[in-house]
């Protein structure tokens, strides 16, 4: 499977998505599952802002258009869904052996 590539955010993006995290109550992980993003990335943004150092956060960002998030989004869908799809493929043929006649269990 081919690396996605990384993301860049704005700075209006971390610091919306730790306002979030922290106004909501959320955890690292939930918040990053709801926004869709790396959890080690909120994490470290959440480090920083608690620690006032916010100014350094987004030095070499470019912006990220809706239509690339959303692409990098639904190519990450896409990879769970084509693993979950195998997985269940493998779990019907399994369990269909058991169904057919004459086959040993």
């Amino acid at each position: 499977m081919k690396k996605l590539p990384s993301q860049v955010y704005t700075k209006e993006f971390q610091e919306n998505a730790v306002k979030i995290m922290l106004e909501e109550g959320l955890s690292v992980s939930g918040a990053a599952k709801r926004l869709s993003m790396p959890m080690q990335t909120l994490a470290t943004w959440v480090k920083k802002s608690r620690e006032g150092n916010t100014g350094g956060i987004s030095m070499k960002t470019r912006t990220v258009s809706e239509i690339e998030a959303e692409n990098s989004r639904l190519r990450r869908e896409n990879a769970e869904l084509r693993m979950e799809r195998d997985i269940l493929k493998k779990a019907t043929a399994y369990f269909a052996k058991g169904l057919l006649p004459g086959a040993r269990s």
